[in-house]
């Protein structure tokens, strides 16, 4: 499978697993939900470092580890160099008729045309394969997403949000133009500590860089510092920080 080019690469893989591997022990439950079966064959979806893509492999999976972050996808293919791990878009994804299950962890909310991943996640499925994932819904990291624009405005600086946060409402009317039947939705809030004292620096400069475009450096940690003084009242709680994720689980089939 060719590997698709890529202007910028804004994952820092280390960083992921260093401070933000709570992304994928989260995900240990949502594979429960999945339910796999030996020998099935499954495309891991936004697979990250490939923590969960090994879990399935060690279950006697058929995995398939794809992700749009080539800094990813090089740390997988490091760490298990048994499993298949390949640069793909959601929306570009190449499969016809090969999946039993498509199983994707955190990671549709930064795919901002859903309809078109949707499309390719329901072609790449076999006849009644199944659709599981979770990722972030609607109000998800309000409180952290408010204050970085608060900050942010003043100087008139980019404000726009990378993500796409429905509601269960939009998306399982999504999954159902498509051609899905849905037959599990949840909207949940799920507060989620943060590694160290620098929790929510670390997060900030892991996921929500796409706002600090224009400012140098300095600009940035000046601005970063900022969001954190303010919003210490309402997110550190027990000498730890604590993410307002607020999330979303379906489960679909194509019939």
């Amino acid at each position: 499978m060719e590997n698709v080019s890529h202007q910028t690469d804004q994952w820092n893989a280390n960083l992921y697993d260093e401070n933000h591997s709570f992304v994928s022990k989260y995900g240990n439950s949502l594979i429960e939900l999945l339910a796999p079966r030996e020998g099935e064959r499954i495309l891991d979806l936004g697979c990250g470092t490939g923590d969960l893509a090994k879990r399935l492999f060690d279950q006697g999976v058929q995995v398939i580890g794809v992700d749009k972050s080539n800094n990813m996808i090089t740390q997988a293919s490091e760490k298990y160099p048994e499993i298949p791990f390949f640069v793909q878009d959601a929306t570009q994804l190449p499969y016809t008729n090969e999946f039993d299950a498509v199983f994707s962890n955190a990671t549709l909310h930064w795919v901002t045309k859903p309809k078109q991943a949707l499309e390719c996640i329901y072609k790449g499925l076999k006849q009644t394969g199944r659709f599981v994932a979770e990722f972030g819904g609607k109000g998800n990291v309000q409180t952290i997403i408010d204050e970085i624009i608060h900050q942010l405005g003043r100087d008139n600086h980019r404000t726009d949000s990378p993500w796409y946060y429905p509601s269960i409402g939009e998306y399982s009317s999504l999954m159902e133009e498509v051609g899905f039947r849905v037959t599990f939705t949840q909207h949940y809030d799920r507060p989620t500590p943060l590694v160290g004292a620098n929790g929510l620096k670390n997060w900030i400069r892991m996921f929500a860089m796409s706002f600090f475009y224009g400012l140098d450096e300095k600009e940035q940690e000046e601005t970063i510092n900022k969001v954190e003084q303010q919003l210490r009242s309402k997110l550190f709680q027990d000498n730890q920080w604590i993410a307002d994720y607020k999330r979303i689980r379906v489960i679909s089939v194509k019939d």
